[in-house]
């Protein structure tokens, strides 16, 4: 027992001094090339052995020709290891290459496309992250450049649309200034008209600020649905009234929702208004609201003719207005946008289809 103790222990040292040398050449070698940090692991297994070997058979005095039969055999199964760590670490590094070009490409503003061959575990994880990323960055890229074309035509069609106010504004004024005007009541008249219409522009482009900032503040109380409605539809009468538009509002659930009753009253009002402009006089515009499985569910149905298909994903967008013949008279372009920001702060979703005649908005509200 005493013996086998005695083998272990200097098998032990020779083995532990071999692995502290082989550690602190992974120290001073940890930036280099994997192929080496490979061929040093594979160098110490081997050198811990040997090392182990050579101590217990100096300690039990074997003869040289022994002694030499143990080394050769120790060198051999060396050589081997090398070998083999040498040839993995190449096949790993060519892996590891073949993932950073393909990294680099997607960074450069390209799509991440999976290395060919069957990599290693850990690295095929990784390059399925990266291609996740890949699809995610893509689409960021496709949301920001339409943000970035919504802009631009928001900021088009603000300045035209408030150009077109203010020239008018600058010629009454100077009329008046000159004493030109003939009725000056009928001026004044415009005049304010001109100025409310620019202060809604004004409005709507703070309320978008507000929400595209995430600053809205909600204020959600419990509140009827037939209510909502009712509010929503008596609002915008007078409009539907001076423009020949029937309203219809007969298929309300009752109920309670749980909704900012100043923000969704805007929001069907903005509906609403939308519906009543681009519906042809003896029109109907029709508003319904049920519960699903879904939430509650407020729908406008108007008799605009309907939107292009390819417009349809864009009628949410920040200054969307579609063609000349559906823009109206007033706006920017602002108010579905304002709509859908609204219903997202209350964990809604908004969405648009076509219908025989015209199309149809749906809003989507959680349960009470």
């Amino acid at each position: 027992m005493t013996d086998v103790l005695l083998i272990a222990l200097f098998a032990f040292l020779g083995a532990a001094a071999a692995g502290l040398i082989g550690a602190g050449t992974l120290r001073l070698l940890r930036h280099r090339s994997l192929i080496v940090s490979l061929s040093v692991v594979a160098g110490v297994a081997v050198a811990a052995m040997l090392a182990g070997t050579l101590t217990v058979a100096w300690a039990m005095f074997l003869s040289p020709h022994d002694l030499y039969v143990v080394t050769t055999v120790v060198a051999m199964a060396a050589l081997i290891s090398l070998a083999t760590a040498v040839l993995l670490g190449r096949w790993v590094a060519a892996q590891s290459l073949e993932l950073t070009l393909a990294t680099r490409s997607f960074g450069d503003g390209g799509t991440f496309a999976m290395p060919a061959g069957q990599p290693a575990a850990e690295l095929a994880a990784l390059a399925r992250e990266l291609a996740a990323t890949s699809a995610k960055l893509d689409s960021s890229r496709e949301r920001e450049r339409a943000l970035e074309t919504s802009r631009r035509e928001l900021v088009a069609w603000i300045s035209h649309d408030l150009r077109t106010p203010l020239a008018g504004l600058r010629a009454m004024a100077e009329a008046l200034e000159d004493g030109m005007a003939a009725d000056s009541g009928r001026y004044l008249r415009q005049i304010r008209v001109e100025v409310e219409r620019m202060n809604s522009m004004v409005g709507d482009l703070f309320e978008l600020s507000r929400i595209q900032a995430g600053s809205l503040v909600l204020a959600p109380a419990r509140i009827s649905l037939h209510d909502l409605v009712g509010d929503a539809l008596a609002g915008a009468d007078p409009l539907a009234r001076e423009h020949g538009v029937r309203l219809v509002g007969d298929r309300i659930d009752e109920g309670p929702v749980e909704v900012d009753g100043k923000e969704m009253n805007r929001v069907l009002g903005n509906l609403l208004i939308n519906a009543i402009r681009r519906t042809p006089p003896d029109g109907t515009v029709a508003v319904a609201a049920h519960r699903s499985d879904s939430g509650v569910v407020v729908s406008v149905t108007d008799g605009c003719g309907g939107i292009p298909e390819e417009d349809l994903p864009r009628v949410f967008d920040t200054g969307w207005r579609g063609s000349h013949a559906r823009t109206p008279p007033a706006g920017a372009g602002l108010g579905l946008a304002i709509v859908r920001g609204i219903v997202e702060a209350h964990a809604g979703r908004t969405e648009v289809r076509n219908v025989q005649g015209g199309c149809c908005f749906s809003v989507t509200l959680p349960t009470a």
